[in-house]
């Protein structure tokens, strides 16, 4: 088995780390004997979405996501389709904007992609804060930190997950992110796959179920060190009932 990752513009969406998760996902792969590789994609590149199996959207300030804001407009219709078509996403922050209609800036509006019922719209300061979720796709909770100045509004998706601790979508509904088919959003960053493997895990097997037409069950790892990180996060920032 092989997947192939796609990491868009890496060379201005990657504000926080988010090659981190590149990685994680390329070592959960090959520590389960899986073939992995991954593409990165400048701006001039052309995408041929049929040959990814699992596509990174990182974060960038509002000035870089602007920077790529035309290059969005061209590669949307074949992104759509992939997303559609049950092709795995995981967008942070700002490539989580970008997924949506728009963001409305104090400098202008940013046009999206269109692949989610979303929009984003600056609010007044930043919501900056350890994070902690609770989602009913995992056992375990979802920690990571968030830092943005937009709030989002997800209509009538699905949420990730509801917020124990932080700020989440907009500071107000008390859920953070969004998933939709195969695509998952969120605000947390850090990066956030190495402290959250089961969903770095929910990616890779979505995604070699899509590609290989059946379910696959991932072998076991051996996450001591990770479930120790995700929990040291929890019992930090989450009181117990």
């Amino acid at each position: 088995m092989k997947l192939t990752i796609g990491h868009l513009y890496p060379d201005l969406l990657n504000l926080y780390g988010d090659r981190g998760n590149i990685q994680c996902l390329m070592r959960r792969c090959q520590w389960r004997g899986i073939e992995a590789e991954t593409i990165a994609f400048e701006l001039g590149d052309k995408i041929d979405f049929s040959r990814l199996d699992i596509v990174l959207l990182g974060g960038g300030s509002d000035r870089e996501q602007m920077l790529v804001c035309e290059k969005l407009k061209e590669i949307q219709p074949d992104f759509k389709k992939y997303v559609e078509d049950g092709g795995v996403v995981i967008a942070i922050c700002g490539g989580y904007q970008l997924l949506g209609k728009y963001y409305k800036t104090e400098q202008g509006t940013i046009t999206g992609l269109d692949l989610v019922d979303l929009y984003t719209e600056q609010g007044e300061g930043r919501l900056i804060s350890n994070i902690v979720l609770k989602s009913d796709l995992f056992d375990m909770p979802i920690v990571g930190f968030e830092n943005h100045g937009g709030r989002t509004c997800i209509n009538n998706c699905k949420p990730l997950g509801k917020v124990l601790y932080g700020s989440g979508n907009d500071g107000q509904t008390g859920y953070e992110g969004v998933v939709y088919k195969n695509v998952i959003g969120t605000y947390l960053h850090g990066p956030l796959l190495p402290k959250n493997p089961q969903l770095a895990d929910w990616l890779i097997a979505h995604a070699l179920e899509k590609k290989y037409g059946k379910a696959v069950e991932l072998a076991p790892l051996d996450d001591t060190e990770e479930k120790a990180a995700n929990d040291y996060v929890y019992h930090r920032f989450v009181k117990e009932s």
